[in-house]
């Protein structure tokens, strides 16, 4: 055989040739140097990958692997490569064949502008002329097949892994997932439905801090071990980007090193490696405006599963999620509400002043709410008095005085704090009272309040529509006011941070 790269190349590859089409496969970590850039010019190119995890357990039985042997690194590099030229080539997971083999060679086809035939999913048993001396041991149970086995990796397809090839595992899996998210990805419980896009395109290519570092967001995950994962044991906030400018950032962090200490995390991170974080972030993502933070503190990784927090011995996590954020209510025409069945937990089981991620009160009644056609929901108290909406604070107007709920079952919110302090300050009369649904039912105006939504007019609630069902003259004002104060006020995104 020839053994002449270039030779093959031109040759045989490019070769003159009586069919329409020809296959060639090439394995990266067999790249020879110095070949002719015509190797990847010409053609169509796409690539089959295989989780390492198996291919390791499988190559582990013929020769002890290598990183080099396997060819990851190799791979990447010929995709970039093809990226720079222009033609990014299709990437088919081998897991993906196996469950929807037609699915998977059909869009393979349409990429590759081939037709599609049904005899591509069969095949005569038996070793083929074209297979390669290394057939009779590698190919052996292909040799038997005569067609894909379309169904999930089953008990007797998964081998015990070794533990000596944990860390060659470990150094292949970023190269193999760096790949794997360019292939035309299902989602894993229904393989026909296309996974959803994000909602803002921009996200799709966010940095995300964890721990102590700024990464790709596909690439930003915390350990299986961390107390957000064992027992959702985590506090958190909203922050939001307005004019290069975090609104109320010492008032949120106040209110997360409030949330720690009242659970008794160790090893806090300072409020300005907090702000330091937060900064990188935003700088790195370019998101000085029209944003917001998802800032989150778990207790942290633990030493082995367990509620305890005598198994945390690492100190916290701290998450900084910025995006780009479309409006999250509709603040000019007002949105519709309706009370729901799930009540507000009291201060007996948890501390409302707490801002813990234990959400699943205000989930399930978002949940009813959106049953009920509405935009939100409104959650009650033990004794039915109105408590908070499921993610934002409340408020009446009647008769030209404003009037909110106790914060005895709910949490005391920032913006909602920042309202009162608007309210007071234009000499309008100030309630915090208990307050029943009747009251907001006949209230002349109702807003509710929250750092993502803002101040957002309520227009119905319970099917009454409230007042005249238009945003009324009190909640424009307190709007105005809550504008000037955001474009006033703020601590500033550094232009520079020292490298």
């Amino acid at each position: 055989m020839e053994s002449d790269g270039n030779t093959i190349i031109k040759e045989v590859i490019y070769g003159p040739g009586k069919k329409k089409y020809r296959y060639s496969k090439s394995m990266a970590a067999q790249r020879l140097p110095n070949l002719t850039k015509d190797l990847m010019k010409k053609g169509k190119h796409f690539m089959l990958i295989r989780n390492p995890l198996y291919i390791l357990t499988s190559l582990n039985k013929v020769m002890p692997p290598s990183f080099l042997e396997l060819g990851w690194a190799e791979l990447v590099s010929i995709y970039c490569e093809q990226c720079e030229l222009g033609n990014p080539p299709p990437v088919i997971d081998a897991e993906d064949l196996r469950q929807n083999p037609e699915a998977v060679l059909n869009d393979l086809c349409h990429d590759l502008g081939i037709p599609f035939q049904k005899s591509m999913l069969k095949w005569e048993a038996g070793p083929k002329p074209v297979d390669g001396l290394w057939a009779p041991w590698w190919y052996k149970d292909a040799h038997k097949s005569t067609g894909f086995t379309t169904s999930r990796r089953t008990y007797s397809m998964v081998w015990p892994f070794s533990s000596a090839l944990y860390d060659l595992l470990e150094q292949s899996l970023p190269f193999y997932n760096m790949l794997r998210r360019h292939t035309r990805q299902k989602s894993s419980f229904s393989p026909s439905l296309p996974l959803p896009s994000f909602l803002i395109p921009a996200n799709e290519k966010l940095l995300a801090w964890v721990g102590d570092e700024l990464l790709p967001h596909n690439c930003a995950k915390v350990s299986i071990f961390d107390s957000i994962v064992q027992g959702v044991d985590v506090v958190w906030e909203v922050l939001c980007i307005h004019d290069r400018k975090v609104f109320k950032l010492e008032e949120h962090l106040d209110r997360i090193l409030y949330s720690a200490k009242a659970l008794a995390f160790n090893d806090v991170p300072i409020r300005e490696e907090i702000k330091g974080a937060i900064f990188k972030t935003l700088i790195s993502n370019g998101m000085f405006d029209n944003a917001h933070i998802r800032l989150t503190l778990t207790r942290g990784k633990k030493v082995t599963s367990g509620m305890s927090a005598t198994f945390n011995h690492n100190g916290c996590t701290l998450i900084v999620l910025a995006e780009w954020k479309q409006p999250v209510y509709d603040n000019s025409s007002g949105i519709k509400l309706v009370t729901v069945s799930t009540s507000r937990n009291s201060s007996i089981c948890i501390d409302s002043m707490i801002h813990h991620n234990n959400l699943i009160n205000n989930e399930l009644a978002k949940i009813e709410g959106k049953v009920a056609n509405a935009s939100d929901a409104i959650i009650l108290d033990k004794d039915g008095f109105v408590s908070e909406a499921n993610a934002t604070n409340m408020f009446l107007v009647k008769k030209g005085q404003v009037s909110t709920p106790l914060a005895d079952y709910q949490l005391p919110g920032i913006t909602r704090e920042t309202v009162m302090e608007l309210v007071r300050k234009d000499n309008i009369v100030l309630h915090e009272r208990r307050i029943s649904s009747s009251e907001f039912h006949a209230a002349d105006e109702v807003l509710i309040t929250g750092t993502m939504g803002e101040l957002i007019p309520v227009v119905m609630i319970d099917g009454r529509v409230i007042g005249t069902g238009e945003v009324g003259p009190v909640t424009k004002q307190i709007q105005n006011a809550y504008k000037v104060l955001m474009t006033n006020s703020g601590v500033p995104i550094p232009k520079h941070l020292e490298a």
